[in-house]
């Protein structure tokens, strides 16, 4: 595995790991985006970045520039001052900063014009957004919010303006992270090109839609939504699922992967062979 940062939004690191399949002829490659309080080493995401992996598919999963974390600290959230100033479009730069450094760097490596686009949560959202991109061949959605809009609070805006920043809670942490008034800002600003019912219903490229039926982080009904408005897509419903999956932070390497997460992983896996 190979750990690297490249520049992100306000030329802020952007920390990768990236692990290349041995194989003789070009590979594809999985980018994997983290979702919302979350970063690339949570839960068995390094475990899944070693399962795909072994399967021969290079793998690289990355820490949004703002999502909170350092370098010195990639699995803590140090910096909440980034963290309240990340927005929509910040994460739309960055995945396409990760896209710009494997075609720059990995044409010898792997498939340049045949990326795949994973993501968990607001993570898929973003990999939605980004379907249009000529390089990406297929997008994996786990979890994932089908309106960045409606995920906007939408009480109490004078005062969320008046003060400049709300504040959400961080249960695993103990943490109140904040999120600055720029955030409703920038989308309203860019709402077209943040709009994932616009994406997905533009989007023509094969997507795989897995969602828990136990999720109430994000409900069932937003997979079943982005898979009426992406034609070319299929759905998985995994049973007796959660949001992450039945799985959880720290990763219990001793049990492995909950039989949730071991469908997810088959079934993505079938996906991404075809």
């Amino acid at each position: 595995m190979r750990n690297f940062w490249i520049k992100g939004s306000n030329n802020r690191p952007i920390l990768c790991d990236l692990r290349i399949a041995k194989k003789k002829d070009l590979s594809k490659i999985i980018v994997f985006s983290h979702g919302f309080k979350g970063f690339k080493d949570w839960g068995a995401f390094n475990e899944i970045g070693d399962f795909f992996c072994e399967k021969g598919y290079t793998f690289l999963k990355f820490n949004f520039s703002h999502n909170g974390t350092t370098l010195d600290h990639p699995n803590d959230f140090v910096n909440l001052e980034s963290f309240g100033q990340n927005n929509f479009s910040k994460e739309l730069f960055d995945l396409d900063q990760v896209l710009n450094w494997i075609t720059e760097n990995l044409n010898n490596k792997v498939d340049i014009h045949n990326i795949i686009l994973a993501g968990h949560s607001r993570g898929g959202g973003i990999s939605i957004l980004k379907s249009h991109d000529a390089r990406v061949s297929k997008i994996i959605s786990w979890a994932s919010v089908s309106d960045f809009e409606k995920r906007l609070p939408s009480e109490k805006i004078d005062l969320w303006k008046k003060r400049g920043v709300v504040y959400v809670y961080n249960g695993r942490t103990n943490q109140q992270m904040p999120i600055s008034y720029q955030f409703r800002e920038d989308f309203y600003k860019n709402k077209n090109k943040l709009s994932i019912p616009v994406a997905a219903k533009e989007n023509i490229k094969p997507t795989l839609i897995v969602h828990g039926d136990q999720d109430t982080t994000v409900l069932l009904n937003e997979g079943l939504q982005l898979h009426e408005w992406i034609a070319n897509s299929e759905l998985q419903i995994i049973k007796s699922a959660d949001h992450v999956f039945n799985t959880s932070h720290p990763f219990n390497k001793k049990d492995g992967f909950s039989s949730q997460l071991k469908e997810v992983l088959a079934k993505t896996l079938l996906f991404v062979k075809k």
